[in-house]
């Protein structure tokens, strides 16, 4: 008999809810067929996990499941084994006796699939020295702008109407100023600060996400002691987001961690990862990677091919500024908001102004840091700034009108003598698939056509 439960845990906002408890009674009757039931799940899950029946000798097998157990059928009365899919629900299959121990040896069995996710959240602090979280608000808010109605916006919020015009009318008095209007023939739209709340939410989440993306990586890494994990540190991009979510529905286990191009490169050589992220130019500018061979060894290392992307220019839906290249950035009435200094996309504009002859000095906003594309495109689609410059998909996620400027290669690098090992093996297998290959493609500005091929570095850095 196979039991399901919908055990999970899921760790956000600081506190850890349980998606359900473990059935009372596990065990019952053995299947006549569990290498069959075994190979099905396969399908679901590419991990297991094995101990005896005492909930001793506890071993984690990262693979196929079935190959995992001993081949002959009388043996595996020995095992219990506990399988965990994508949706982390674990499925407990009885080999000759029931599971009766207690809750606690299963909890532990669990740690090892523990998955983290950190989201930002803020609050708002009432003037009697409480404080409120903002994320329910927000949420309403935004189904109002969408809809244009709060009745429809608390159905779709799951709130009832009065629980809803209630909170709204609260917040008023807090922020002393309307977050609604309501005109004739248009139905309820919102107020400037309603507007500015949610755009400041999405400018939040569009800088920090990568940031607290690597540390629940992290604290995965240190309290799962997962050894088997990919190491990914990268300069943040699309497709190697895109890449992170196939692994993990793959049950593939990865540390991730967000830096800039260099910095992935030196850890690579430092031997703190697997995988080093970094993008370079496409033509003139192919001279731009020569800083990356200070850590990269063409006898040593290898390069395979992620993507190519488009890089250019954010600008309002419309272009009412009329901005049209690079050199109306020099313009009095242009504001302009620049990644990280170190950051291989401004690496990439400093060449691009060099060429035009642009000084970076006439450029209002210039210092200005965003560390991420959708933080650039959040703060131009939230007038804060006139102009960004990032990848395409950035600016089109933000409702952005998008001028291509230059095209770039993206890059992993790792050990040459890794290329065959089973982890990376697995890892471009995936890279290669269409089902990967089409995501990539379907990424605005990003064509995923050669993902997964191995590049010479005379290529790249000639």
């Amino acid at each position: 008999m196979v039991v399901e439960s919908d055990h999970a845990m899921h760790f956000g906002a600081g506190k850890i809810q349980r998606g359900g408890d473990l059935c009372d009674g596990i065990g019952g009757d053995v299947p006549k067929r569990i290498l069959d039931v075994m190979q099905y799940r396969q399908q679901r899950t590419g991990a297991a996990l094995l101990c005896r029946d005492d909930y001793s000798d506890l071993l984690m097998v990262v693979g196929r499941p079935h190959a995992a157990l001993a081949p002959a059928p009388d043996q595996l009365t020995k095992y219990a084994i506990l399988n965990i899919n994508v949706l982390y629900n674990c499925n407990c299959h009885s080999f000759g006796g029931n599971l009766s121990q207690p809750r606690h040896a299963l909890n532990r069995l669990l740690i090892a699939y523990m998955s983290f996710e950190i989201h930002p959240e803020w609050s708002l602090k009432k003037r009697k020295g409480s404080s409120v979280s903002l994320p329910l608000l927000l949420q309403l808010l935004t189904a109002i702008r969408d809809q244009g109605s709060i009745s429809s916006a608390a159905s779709q919020a799951q709130l009832s109407y009065r629980h809803a015009w209630g909170m709204l009318r609260e917040f008023e008095l807090e922020f002393s100023a309307p977050l609604l209007q309501k005109s004739r023939g248009k139905g309820t739209s919102l107020t400037p600060l309603a507007e500015k709340l949610i755009w400041a939410d999405k400018r939040i989440n569009a800088r920090l996400t990568p940031i607290l993306d690597s540390f629940a990586s992290e604290l995965e890494a240190i309290l799962t002691s997962v050894s088997s994990a990919l190491r990914i540190t990268a300069s943040h991009g699309f497709a190697v987001d895109a890449l992170i979510k196939r692994l993990n529905s793959d049950n593939v286990p990865v540390e991730i961690n967000y830096r800039s191009s260099l910095e992935a490169v030196a850890a690579l050589s430092h031997n703190e990862c697997d995988l080093a992220g970094f993008h370079v130019p496409v033509g003139e500018f192919k001279h731009a990677a020569k800083p990356y061979l200070k850590w990269l060894d063409p006898q040593q290392h290898a390069l395979i091919h992620l993507a190519y992307r488009n890089q250019g220019l954010f600008i309002a839906k419309g272009n009412p500024k009329n901005i049209q290249g690079l050199a109306d950035l020099q313009r009095k009435d242009v504001r302009f908001v620049n990644r990280q200094t170190g950051s291989g996309t401004k690496i990439l504009l400093e060449l691009l102004l060099a060429k035009e002859n642009i000084k970076a000095k006439n450029i209002a906003d210039y210092d200005s840091a965003e560390y991420t594309h959708s933080a650039v495109a959040a703060y131009v689609a939230s007038n804060m700034a006139d102009v960004g410059f990032g990848v395409e998909t950035a600016a089109r996620r933000f409702d952005l009108d998008f001028i291509p400027v230059a095209r770039e290669n993206y890059f992993f690098a790792c050990k040459a003598g890794a290329l065959n090992q089973s982890l990376l093996k697995s890892t471009r297998d995936i890279m290669q698939s269409a089902a990967f290959r089409n995501a990539v493609n379907a990424l605005a500005g990003y064509d995923g056509t050669q993902s997964g091929s191995v590049v010479a570095f005379e290529e790249t850095f000639s």
